[in-house]
């Protein structure tokens, strides 16, 4: 049995009166059902359907202080979209588990529903499979086809960026994407393991100093400062949540 709304009844308006006059606005139940159809077009897996920025969980005792940073960073991104944010997203980097891919869901989920947004969830690895299949003739969709939705994406939350292993197709397609929505002033919320610096240096005799990856060897030093501009960067750092709930419970 389908619930009628007590407060305009179902028709999914209210008749306000102000200064003497009438006017129609859309009832809160009509909103709610708006942000529903919004984000079950989204693609947001399963596993992250929940998360929000009031359950980002900050107060735990292995939080670390960047973790409440990036909320408050996230809250006011959100309050500020879109005349503020002009265009510009977020690239959240930081180590496995610090609650990046949670941020960017909350953050997508309160754009669709406070601010009536529309969006779209992309696994980066996810993505570049779908486009390396289109290359098989037996495959119906184009390239463009799956392509044209991430381009078009009032919002996108491209996650794990840098994920895939580095190869020229694999820069060309990461270059074609954040081109196309950097030119469209499109916003864009990136997650990334990878430590926001170029590529891999050498010493001044030549030979490779060792250290970890870098987002700029991952996806090219070029569209890594692209991402400087399209984006406010927000580093997380902190234990690997999944660790420890795993730990605590074989304790």
């Amino acid at each position: 049995m389908t619930e009628v709304c007590t407060i305009c009844g179902g028709a999914g308006v209210r008749i306000l009166q102000e200064n003497g006059r009438q006017f129609a606005k859309d009832c809160v139940c009509r909103v709610q059902k708006r942000a529903e159809r919004l984000l079950g077009r989204a693609h947001i897996p399963k596993r992250y359907e929940h998360c929000t920025i009031e359950n980002y969980d900050t107060d735990l005792p292995y939080s670390h202080k960047s973790q409440v940073l990036a909320r408050l960073t996230a809250r006011k991104f959100i309050d500020g979209y879109p005349l503020e944010t002009g265009g510009r997203g977020l690239l959240i980097n930081g180590s496995i588990g610090v609650g990046k891919t949670h941020l960017a869901v909350g953050i997508l989920q309160a754009l669709v529903a406070e601010r009536g947004a529309t969006g779209l969830f992309f696994d980066y690895r996810d993505l570049l499979k779908q486009v390396q299949n289109s290359y098989n003739s037996k495959v119906a969709a184009t390239e463009l086809e799956i392509l044209a939705p991430v381009f078009d994406a009032e919002v996108l939350v491209l996650d794990e960026l840098g994920a895939s292993k580095p190869t020229d197709w694999v820069w060309d397609t990461v270059a074609h994407i954040l081109n196309t929505r950097y030119n469209d002033r499109r916003t864009t919320i990136i997650t990334t393991n990878y430590a926001n610096a170029g590529p891999l240096g050498t010493e001044g005799n030549g030979r490779n100093v060792m250290r970890e990856e870098t987002l700029g060897d991952r996806i090219g030093e070029r569209m890594r400062s692209r991402l400087q501009e399209m984006c406010v960067v927000v580093e997380m750092q902190g234990e690997d949540f999944r660790q420890k709930v795993k730990r605590a419970s074989f304790a």
